[in-house]
């Protein structure tokens, strides 16, 4: 006799985020001082692109495109609903740890939300010109 076990392999929180992305999508055409940062992994084909709108240091509005699986969706939602309202230095204070731990993710997904913090890095570059805080 066989038996099939399945598990769930997303947290309620990864769930949540994934069902109600409010930051998911392109900003509207209205925003045309909007910066974008990217990041891909070939092998694979998973691609971040963030998207933000500055006021004075302060990102007012942060989006995120996401071609992957739920687990990085719910990383780039969780990261921008913490990044928004922070100075543009927060891009570059992204808990890789931290976030993974908050959300559950199986280390073996690692890689996939190292391609959020290069993403969030492109962003900080495209924004300031530098890959540093200057806080």
């Amino acid at each position: 006799m066989t038996t099939v076990v399945l598990t769930n392999p997303y947290s309620e929180l990864v769930k949540r985020y994934f069902a109600n992305p409010v930051h998911a999508g392109q900003l509207p055409d209205e925003y045309n001082n909007a910066v974008a940062g990217e990041a891909a992994e070939s092998a694979t084909g998973a691609r971040v692109i963030l998207y933000a709108v500055i006021d004075r240091d302060i990102i007012r509005i942060l989006r995120h495109q996401v071609f992957g699986c739920p687990h990085l969706i719910a990383a780039a939602e969780a990261f921008c609903d913490k990044a928004e309202g922070q100075p543009a230095s927060a891009l570059l204070e992204l808990d890789l740890p931290g976030l993974m731990d908050e959300l559950a993710i199986p280390v073996e997904k690692t890689g996939k939300v190292f391609i959020l913090e290069d993403a969030a890095k492109a962003l900080h570059i495209m924004l300031t010109g530098t890959t540093q805080s200057e806080d």
